[in-house]
């Protein structure tokens, strides 16, 4: 496996509009991205950076608000890397999730419990 970078951290709220209000008016993020379909926002500094992503708390996710931030780490073909992930023992979580047109995600746990995703961007550029 060879990941290409670290593309964001994110976490889960119980509001995402009262979450992106906060991190856009009180942290001072510029937000880059909302899909209230999906629950789903990224926001970034001014000069760019590494992006927060803020997921809306739901029923199939076992992370719940407050828990902890996800890391994720962009791969180029997300089937295969899962594939040689679970050989060397990783422990997969739920089913490949796919955002159509965006990104396909699978999250992975490590001997701690600590969750990660590995993910696969399906475009290059993020609209807001």
């Amino acid at each position: 496996m060879r990941v290409k970078n670290i593309g964001l951290s994110w976490i889960v709220v119980k509001n995402i509009r009262d979450a992106v209000k906060y991190y856009t008016e009180v942290v001072g993020l510029k937000l880059m991205e909302l899909n209230e379909e999906f629950g789903w926002a990224e926001l970034e500094g001014y000069e760019g950076g590494s992006r927060l992503g803020i997921a809306q708390e739901a029923p199939h996710e076992k992370v719940k608000a407050g828990q902890n931030a996800v890391v994720t780490f962009t791969v180029e073909d997300l089937e295969k890397v899962k594939s040689e992930m679970i050989k060397k023992g990783a422990k997969c979580e739920g089913d490949v999730i796919e955002v159509p047109g965006h990104v396909k995600m699978q999250t992975v746990v490590d001997s701690d419990g600590n969750r990660f995703q590995i993910c696969e961007l399906l475009h290059h550029a993020l609209s807001t």
